[in-house]
């Protein structure tokens, strides 16, 4: 595959390092205004670095935009008269509906929409996908491109915000946990690197059980909890404290605060 990464930034290089560890391109083009930043990239051998977004899309079939909101706009006008029936438009840009972007190249282009979180940048990320009506026939393509950096589900389009809470804001939200984990687990006597080594791993083996085993949570619980045992106490004593319900709270509060800020760009 001939991919550019039209904005290697943050995002765009985890991408990118992400594709290029596991041999996902046969060339890859590199964008950034200061390409002197990311010049050892190049390194690589079948990795070109520019400035220059019109030879990036020139020489590529797969576009995956990681540029900010306020530039995208700009860059689609710029370089749509190059766009063939070969390229494939795949935005990581939050907020920016497949409408929008239509609404600048033209509805007969294969426009994808994804949502990766920054998990990505270890391999890890949980990837939402969408499409337009003929980027549907490019979906499995875009999958497989984000795959090799973790896990991707398709959505409705209309679901995309709720997405951007449960998978991007959901690792700071995991990451909470975790850090809460750490501060018990000091409270009980273990030093602090010790403490986060094991909220981490614990952590990773809890999700790792319910991804290998396709069970419940309720079940695995089940299996760990035993009648007037220590970690149904524990529980109880967390669901008292409003747990559960903390949790969902802020995920609701955080939906909620997206879609104003989505409301305020309309």
């Amino acid at each position: 595959m001939k991919i550019a990464i039209i904005g290697a930034g943050n995002l765009g290089l985890s991408i990118a390092k992400g594709i290029l560890n596991s041999n996902g391109a046969t060339t890859m083009y590199l964008t950034k205004r200061k390409p002197a930043e990311i010049s050892e990239f190049e390194k690589y051998g079948d990795v070109s670095v520019t400035a220059d977004n019109r030879v990036a899309v020139k020489n590529s079939d797969i576009l995956i935009f990681a540029v900010q909101p306020s530039q995208f706009e700009a860059i689609l006008r710029d370089t749509k008269d190059l766009l063939t029936d070969n390229h494939v438009v795949i935005s990581t840009i939050t907020g920016f509906s497949i409408a929008n972007i239509e609404g600048i190249i033209g509805k007969d282009n294969h426009i994808i929409r994804s949502m990766p979180n920054t998990a990505i940048s270890v391999g890890k990320s949980m990837t939402c996908i969408c499409a337009n009506g003929k980027g549907k026939s490019r979906i499995d393509l875009a999958k497989a491109i984000f795959n090799r950096m973790g896990h991707t589900l398709e959505i409705p389009e209309e679901q995309m915000q709720a997405a951007t809470v449960i998978c991007a804001s959901g690792i700071a939200f995991w990451m909470r946990l975790i850090r809460a984990t750490t501060q018990g687990a000091i409270q009980l006597g273990f030093d602090a690197k010790e403490a986060q080594e094991l909220a981490m791993h614990t952590c990773n083996g809890a999700a790792g059980l319910l991804i290998a085993s396709g069970s419940h949570p309720e079940a695995e619980i089940d299996r760990v909890t035993t009648p007037k045992g220590c970690t149904i106490q524990g529980l109880n004593e967390m669901e008292h404290q409003g747990l559960s319900s903390s949790l969902i709270q802020g995920i609701v509060a955080s939906f909620e605060k997206i879609s104003r800020i989505k409301e305020g760009q309309l």
